[in-house]
């Protein structure tokens, strides 16, 4: 994320301090270290703005709050409804799911020296907006989730006085008016309350994303350059000239080095699939083939005492999403397996050994899409194109409930390891960009919600560590579509000084709204109100920092359709200045804008363009994709909005 405590968005936001993030999760572990007020020294206890409450419950004390975390409520009528007859396992904003603990000190926990999941990815853990204020809204319960309990945590959260939003969670298949989500971020819009939401994790189901709502900003998932390592030596540990290392994937949580063991790999043995052979091997670390069923391999493992260790292979270890490995094995690459089997060949006493609890940074090309992150168009507003932006998701460390298994050693479990868990998904996605939106908030007081989410947009990067387009892991790393990922991974410092912001007015969504087909009273199920019209209904003219253009894949005629976008910018950087276009057109359109300069005479100032996209159906069903930048004519700014050419449905 590139945050730096000297320079940038941190110092200039004061870390978000007095931004209050309000969370929509599953409640709050209150006594962990990233709740902690200590050190934070506030210049008030709370903020003015606060109409808050630490609401007391089963085993939660409004003594539980503090400066850091500022309120704290629960929201039960719904499950209550549902289930009259059950007793509510912790009815409290108490946390005994672990995820609301987690995206809380994501977003905003505070400073915790030695933080680990059993000494993998040690460090100090700290939220995004770390002196930002924390509020937790329990409306998730073991008992299930209801709407209502949803839409009326988040219509406190607004009337309590959050600047910020956080809900890692989404309705799946419902229409706008529908969903809890959408009318709830509906009012706190209009209060210029910017709500982050999760995308959802449904790609590798084919579950299309939630959380599609032109009002909020919508969060995809990423992978970052971060590996939780084990070492396999080949030959004697004991002999660093006759040894070769091959550092692979793990999060087998002991302090272990299984040492200078047999390795063995035959046919018979290597597949890793009986229990029975198995437990009749020999004490030795054992090569698993890449059989594709690499849970099913370690769980066998898992259950057989004799096996000194694994190595288990992969086509790209990359690809594969694990959260736990129960047995001392090490994942490598199925060029890595190669090296192996002819040290084992070569050699009359093939040994090798395995040192676990190592994190190697830097390494890995990053950021790649994550192959579970949901994928758009958004069913229910196909007109915006989501996600909006990508941040980290995959293995994150944040903190946990104390009193749940995050680990195992063969079948035993362990406890959270110092009270923090690696979890992936774009929950945990979320609440990066969540710490963001405050850090902004925190910069730029006087921005509206649409300001801070533009910001995030033109200022995210298209390009990975090597300069080169970010991959999409879930589609065999072809460069990645905004369909994925946004407009790109989001860029905080870069998003602190963005030149040029596309501002929205509640009016504008509803002028959306009024093209979809909407009856009014369905309209006014989202925006609970009369007061707005639809004298001037649009689906191309809502002024987002995106743009997406639909053909029927079923039609093949050749036609050629020309969608026509109107846009208005508003000059946030410097007074006078000048902007000039590039574009660069997805394969097979022609993109026109003009006028193709901008000319500010002022800060504050807006300027108007137009955007003609003329493509056809390819009959393919492909997805293409290019971008429109505005350039300041100092090269300060580049204002990049990602275009998008998709079929109706589906998508390649």
């Amino acid at each position: 994320m590139s945050l730096n405590p000297s320079t940038g968005l941190w110092p200039a936001s004061k870390f978000g301090e007095d931004v209050i993030i309000g969370v929509i999760d599953t409640g709050i572990w209150p006594e962990s270290p990233s709740f902690s007020d200590h050190g934070m020294m506030y210049t008030s206890k709370l903020p003015s703005k606060w109409k808050g409450t630490c609401q007391e419950g089963q085993e939660f004390n409004s003594s539980l709050c503090n400066s850091k975390l500022i309120g704290a409520r629960y929201f039960n009528k719904g499950v209550k409804a549902a289930n009259p007859n059950a007793t509510l396992t912790m009815n409290s904003a108490r946390d005994t799911q672990g995820h609301g603990t987690h995206t809380s000190s994501t977003a905003a926990g505070n400073y915790v020296e030695g933080a680990s999941y059993f000494g993998y990815a040690d460090g100090v853990a700290r939220g995004m907006a770390h002196r930002a204020r924390v509020a937790m809204y329990k409306v998730i319960w073991d008992e299930g989730r209801y709407a209502s309990d949803v839409l009326a945590g988040m219509d406190q959260a607004v009337a309590d006085g959050v600047d910020i939003i956080s809900i890692s969670m989404g309705f799946d298949g419902v229409p706008l008016y529908e969903d809890p989500v959408a009318i709830a971020s509906f009012g706190a819009m209009e209060k210029e309350i910017l709500v982050s939401s999760s995308a959802g994790n449904g790609e590798t189901r084919g579950i299309p994303l939630h959380n599609g709502i032109p009002w909020v900003l919508t969060v995809a998932a990423g992978n970052f350059d971060r590996t939780l390592a084990a070492s396999l030596t080949l030959g004697n540990s004991n002999d660093e000239e006759q040894q070769r290392v091959i550092v692979g994937r793990s999060m087998f949580p002991l302090d272990a080095w299984v040492k200078n063991e047999t390795l063995i790999y035959n046919k018979t043995l290597s597949k890793c699939d009986s229990l029975e052979l198995l437990s009749q091997a020999p004490r030795a670390i054992i090569v698993c083939e890449d059989t594709g069923f690499l849970d099913f391999q370690m769980r066998a493992i898992s259950s057989v005492t004799n096996l000194a260790g694994a190595v288990f292979v992969s086509k790209d270890p990359s690809r594969v999403e694990f959260e736990f490995m129960s047995c001392p094995g090490v994942l490598i690459s199925a060029t890595e397996l190669a090296t192996v089997i002819d040290y084992i060949n070569s050699s009359d006493n093939p040994i090798a050994a395995i040192k676990f609890r190592q994190t190697v940074t830097g390494k890995e090309v990053a950021p790649s899409v994550a192959d579970y992150t949901s994928r758009g168009p958004s069913p229910n507003c196909p007109a915006v194109l989501k996600p909006d932006v990508m941040a980290p998701g995959s293995l994150v460390l944040a903190s946990w409930i104390p009193n749940d298994y995050t680990a195992a050693v063969g079948t035993s479990t362990l406890l959270s390891s110092e009270g923090f868990n690696l979890i992936s998904g774009t929950s945990m996605a979320c609440p990066h960009a969540s710490g963001v939106a405050a850090l902004l908030r925190g910069a730029h007081p006087e921005w509206s919600h649409a300001a801070i989410r533009s910001a995030m947009m033109t200022t995210a990067t298209e390009l990975d560590s090597s300069m080169m387009p970010i991959k999409d892991v879930g589609r065999n790393f072809t460069a990645a579509s905004p369909l994925a990922m946004g407009a790109g991974h989001i860029v905080p410092n870069l998003a602190m000084d963005p030149g040029l912001v596309y501002d929205v007015t509640p009016q504008d969504y509803v002028s959306l709204l009024c093209s979809m087909n909407f009856t009014r009273n369905q309209i006014m199920t989202i925006t609970r109100s009369n007061m707005y019209d639809c004298a001037n209904s649009s689906s191309l003219d809502l002024n987002y920092p995106s743009f997406v253009a639909f053909y029927d894949k079923n039609v093949t005629t050749g036609a050629m359709l020309t969608h026509r976008f109107r846009r208005v910018v508003t000059n946030v950087g410097d007074g006078r200045t000048r902007y000039e276009v590039k574009v660069t057109a997805p394969m097979g359109t022609k993109v026109a804008v003009w006028p193709q300069s901008l000319v500010f005479g002022k800060k504050n100032e807006r300027r108007d363009y137009y955007v003609d996209i003329t493509y056809a159906s390819d009959g393919e069903g492909m997805v293409s994709h290019g971008s429109i930048v505005w350039v300041e004519e100092s090269g300060k700014y580049n204002v990049r909005s990602p275009i998008v050419v998709a079929p109706t449905s589906g998508g390649k």
